[in-house]
């Protein structure tokens, strides 16, 4: 059978179709133009295959060096939805001043069915972004590891003692939400979803009333609601690797995006400051919203990055242009373990050369 030429280009554009729709703005350099060493990267290659990883994404100055698997697969961030938030607030702070001492009750910030204290009240919108809020009241979302080890209620003062704390997180995207007159997700979409231009994320949104409740697969974001718990709900985004390093990238740039400021620079450098020392003996920190390395040398800027459960990453190290991504499919069953992640991180730096 001989074919016309309209016959064909319709031929070449189906078969075409599928790469036209992942194809993205990243440019692709070698391993050795970043720094690295690609014998080195593909003996990580390996390691991410046995151990049950589903991506790996790597950046130089926004240039990929090194991809691992299915990384347009859209997936639950978990915990790094706390990165997120990060930058809504930097995108609010471009056109406000955001008065980070304003305390929960000049807020009008309550809670139910347990109630908050006049002392408790007392925490600030900053205490809040930097997990030090005191307030130690159940919340969505609450693992069963976090909920016992929940600091008693009234145990410490506000802004006083450092507790990754579920219940400041959420009420964290309540005061957003309120300062800025609009769902977070709403903001996040037109903000900075849609300017990065995110191919993966659709802002198809839902919401949970229960523990019990399972999302679906095409939700890109969700309010998870535990209202026996808390009247404020969790929210929880579902992002590919691919669009994962971009907001990653416009982090890296100080919020900078063809000629566009997305995210107040001040802002991240400001929440990306080490706060509270978590681990004093890796120089782990927490800042606002971000954990953060602590510098080993004055005047360096500091790596910053988030994790969820332990094996979902997003790490941002400024001194070397690199961001770099991590995804695992928690969705159901998965074998990959924090120890993998940290073999990930490890062999990571040790490809990079002299």
């Amino acid at each position: 059978m001989r074919w016309g030429p309209v016959a064909r280009r319709w031929a070449l554009a189906l078969i075409l179709a599928p790469v036209i729709a992942r194809a993205d703005a990243f440019e692709r350099i070698s391993p050795e133009d970043a720094g690295y060493s690609s014998e080195k990267l593909q003996g990580l290659k390996a390691f991410l295959q046995a151990s049950g990883s589903d991506s790996l994404l790597l950046l130089h100055d926004g240039k990929v060096f090194f991809e691992w698997g299915d990384i347009h697969r859209k997936l639950l961030v978990h915990s790094i939805r706390k990165a997120l938030l990060s930058g809504l607030y930097g995108h609010l702070a471009l056109s406000r001043d955001l008065d980070l001492s304003q305390t929960l009750d000049q807020l009008g910030v309550d809670d139910e069915p347990l109630r908050l204290s006049p002392a408790e009240k007392l925490a600030t919108v900053q205490d809040v972004l930097q997990s030090r809020s005191g307030v130690y009241h159940p919340s969505a979302a609450e693992s069963e590891g976090m909920s016992q080890r929940r600091p008693e209620r009234g145990s410490h003062p506000a802004g006083t003692f450092f507790y990754y704390n579920n219940w400041d997180f959420n009420v964290a995207g309540a005061v957003f939400e309120q300062w800025a007159g609009r769902r977070l997700y709403d903001v996040f979409n037109e903000a900075i979803a849609q300017p990065l231009g995110m191919l993966d994320y659709h802002h198809r949104i839902g919401a949970l009333e229960g523990p019990a409740d399972v999302p679906t697969a095409e939700d890109d974001g969700f309010y998870q609601f535990e209202r026996s718990q808390s009247r404020f709900p969790a929210y929880h985004f579902r992002l590919s690797a691919h669009d994962l390093a971009l907001y990653g990238q416009l982090m890296l740039a100080e919020g900078a995006w063809k000629g566009r400021q997305l995210v107040s620079a001040d802002w991240i450098r400001r929440s990306t400051q080490p706060r509270s020392v978590v681990q004093a003996e890796y120089g782990l920190a927490y800042g606002m919203l971000w954990d953060v390395v602590v510098p080993a040398r004055a005047g360096e800027k500091p790596a910053f990055f988030h994790t969820g459960v332990d094996v979902h990453l997003l790490a941002v190290y400024p001194e070397r242009k690199l961001v770099m991504v991590h995804r695992v499919n928690t969705d159901g069953p998965y074998k990959f373990n924090e120890g993998d992640l940290y073999q990930v991180i490890r062999q990571v730096h040790g490809a990079r050369g002299p």
